[in-house]
């Protein structure tokens, strides 16, 4: 079922509603929270993406440029939820839930001033300190959908995003130290902070992250991430005592501190060593006997079953319930048990609010497995998903959510992308068949393909007139936007698509397109489902195609089934959303082959982030000197530098014209409902600035 044909279904049912629940008067500012009005939506202007400049807490640091998560700075402004003025670095843990108080009077857990670290972080609540109890409804598209649970439940990192995007502040890591030359960075931890299990989180478990985990070669052949390395050197990591950890570069480590910001941070003490040494062969010789018992091949798929992740859409944090955690919830009803994951508040949660009411608010979160989008938008209409923007949050389906507002008890947030396309088209440039290969790397045929969309009717009939015809750029708001990168090839002229076709060596013969020695041309653009919009879209894209004579077959297919093929370089063309619209420095994976998301060049990527990989393949000059440009900025903590590096990248990915794209989105919604509070009324829509996991969730609140 299409979106197009969701809307239509939709207009002619009218489904079930929750009954309004207007949200009680008056706030209790006493603790613990039992009784909270409903949230207001209080919000100032202010520009997104600003430098990370550093915090009270860093010292010496190196400016890292005007950069939005590196990105760049913004030329316009938004409104986005405001930093709350005069919260204490932290206060005593005073409250705690009555589900946790019962366990205490039980003698089944401690005291809570034996739970919690010495200084507790104290989070900023958007409108007023909650109340206790409730869950979280939303929902995630089969057993992979993990990017949902990280920005709802885990995003807690060394150190995190600020809510306005602008620079990173502590989280695990109280303070941090670096270098003028930005080549050592020194994180003082969270003294006293613990597991979900009562256990201490020290800088032992980063550690054992580092050599053991990304540093052992049978669980991680490419080593440490290409983040985590500088002067092609990976990390020196050091625990000089318990709450200290040490990361030592051959070169400045320009972008580390952003980074370790980002969902890219979080692996890193996302594992307790306790736990995970009894499945790893270092640790525990008869690791290869427990995983024998567990039928599994190696230790290595046992370990990276029950601490980590694996091939096949193995994710150990989402299906092993007995994992500990540091994030806010703790899984009790894993993803593969059943047809909903549920998640319950960790007794060991090291933050607080304002008033010193230990969070989370909310006693449990709540995915049940849908099999399409339109289910869970058929869910969300009849009022059973808390807040929720991810798959549901279509164009097409704004008008169907605002007819249904009150039948479904909820209102609206606004999203601000960092995205700067809809739909980036990507054909595998390093493709095994060399006579695709060829042709997909002719970039007169890429010029054809793109001029042969019409962009403005997809905009009309699936943005409901929102948006403009882009390509895959930095958005208008950057300080990279570069006009003619943006426009190139947007203009609709199939006659001028049929003349480059010619020029690219083909020819027409009954209204099909030939390669010179008669082949006929013919390929496939596979789409992940549950990608909003993605299948109108190409729906559109291949007609206008095939009109011109092409011989195109759109593939949809389940998203580890997309993943997969991508990663083993079996597509001969992809799709995929257009990130790095704002965070351009960050998330360059349209403008050259940087990373798995590169969908265009899966073997050069794997050549730049490992040239040992066996599945990489030395890249053209051009490409490889993007590389190098990318090398350098990566190298330097100086601002004007690492801009002007930038833009010399981006001229070569102008000049090569990589993928296509087809519309610039606009802002975006979400929706919640009437008794779910401290929501922000506008929040970036980003994975790098992971929504909305920024705007602190542990905060968010029912009212009965």
């Amino acid at each position: 079922m299409t979106t197009l044909t969701l809307i239509a279904l939709l207009a002619a049912c009218s489904g079930s509603a929750a009954t309004p629940n207007p949200s009680a008067a008056g706030a209790q500012a006493s603790s613990p929270p039992l009784e909270a009005g409903g949230a207001g939506e209080t919000s100032a202007t202010v520009a997104p993406g600003g430098t990370p400049a550093g915090t009270a807490q860093a010292n010496a640091a190196p400016k890292e440029g005007a950069t939005a998560e590196g990105g760049g700075a913004v030329a316009e402004e938004a409104t986005v939820v405001p930093p709350v003025a005069d919260v204490p670095a932290t206060v005593p843990a005073k409250a705690e839930a009555p589900m946790l108080t019962e366990q205490v009077q039980a003698g089944k857990l401690p005291p809570l001033a034996e739970r919690m670290p010495k200084e507790p972080l104290v989070v900023p609540v958007v409108d007023q300190v909650g109340q206790y109890g409730g869950e979280w409804t939303s929902g995630i598209l089969g057993g992979s959908d993990n990017a949902w649970l990280l920005r709802t439940a885990f995003y807690d990192n060394l150190v995190r995003w600020d809510t306005e995007w602008k620079e990173v502040i502590p989280d695990i890591a109280t303070a941090w130290d670096i270098s003028e030359d930005g080549t050592q960075y020194t994180f003082h931890l969270r003294e006293g902070m613990k597991w979900s299990d009562g256990k201490p989180f020290t800088s032992a478990d980063i550690l054992f992250w580092v050599e053991d985990v990304v540093g052992n070669k049978e669980l991680s052949p490419a080593g440490q991430p290409g983040w985590m390395q500088a002067g092609g050197k990976p990390a020196q990591v050091t625990a000089p005592d318990a709450n200290t950890i040490v990361f030592k570069f051959a070169a400045p480590n320009g972008l580390f501190l952003q980074r370790l910001a980002t969902p890219d941070g979080h692996p890193m003490v996302d594992v307790q060593a306790e736990y995970a040494k009894q499945f790893h062969i270092t640790h525990n010789p008869q690791a290869n006997d427990l995983a024998t018992q567990a039928n599994f091949p190696t230790w290595v798929e046992l370990f990276q079953n029950k601490v980590t992740s694996g091939p096949g859409g193995v994710n150990a944090r989402n299906q092993n319930v007995d994992l500990p955690t540091i994030s806010g919830w703790r899984v009790t009803n894993a993803i593969n048990q059943g047809n909903r994951m549920v998640m319950e508040r960790n007794p060991y949660y090291w933050k607080v609010d304002p008033e010193g009411n230990q969070l989370p608010y909310l006693d449990r979160m709540v995915y049940p497995l849908v099999e399409s989008r339109d289910v869970l938008t058929l869910n969300a209409l009849n009022g059973q998903v808390d807040m929720m923007d991810r798959h549901i949050a279509t164009f097409a389906n704004k008008a169907v959510f605002t007819d249904n507002q009150d039948k479904g008890n909820y209102t609206f947030f606004e999203t601000v992308p960092d995205a700067m396309n809809t739909t980036v088209i990507a054909l595998n440039l390093t493709h095994k068949d060399p006579a695709k290969r060829e042709l997909f790397n002719n970039k007169l045929f890429r010029q054809a393909l793109s001029v042969a969309i019409n962009r403005q009717e997809i905009i009309d009939l699936v943005y409901i007139g929102e948006g403009q015809p882009f390509q895959a750029a930095p958005r208008p708001e950057s300080e990279y936007y570069d006009e003619e990168m943006a426009t190139q090839f947007t203009q609709y002229d199939p006659e001028q698509a049929r003349q480059w076709l010619t020029e690219a060596g083909l020819k027409e013969a009954g209204g099909k397109w030939q390669t010179a020695d008669g082949t006929p041309v013919a390929f496939s653009i596979e789409v992940a489902t549950g990608v909003a919009d993605v299948s109108d879209v190409m729906e559109l894209v291949v007609g206008y195609w095939q009109a011109i004579g092409l011989d195109v077959n759109l593939v949809t297919e389940e998203r580890s089934l997309f993943y997969s093929r991508k990663e083993n370089n079996e597509h001969d063309a992809n799709v995929w959303g257009g990130d790095g619209g704002l965070a351009v420095v960050m998330e360059p994976r349209w403008y050259f082959p940087y990373s798995g998301e590169s969908n265009f060049a899966q073997s050069w990527q794997y050549w730049f982030n490992n040239p040992t990989d066996q599945r990489g393949e030395e890249p053209p000059a051009e490409v490889k000197q993007q590389m190098e440009l990318y090398n350098q900025l990566k190298s330097t903590p100086d601002a004007a530098e690492q801009t002007r590096l930038m833009k010399e990248l981006l001229q070569i990915s102008k000049d090569q014209f990589y993928v296509i794209g087809v519309t610039l989105p606009p802002n975006g919604y979400g929706i919640v409902k009437n008794d779910f509070h401290n929501v922000p009324g506008t929040m970036f829509n980003a994975y790098l600035w992971p929504h909305p996991g920024p705007t602190n969730p542990q905060q968010y609140y029912k009212t009965k």
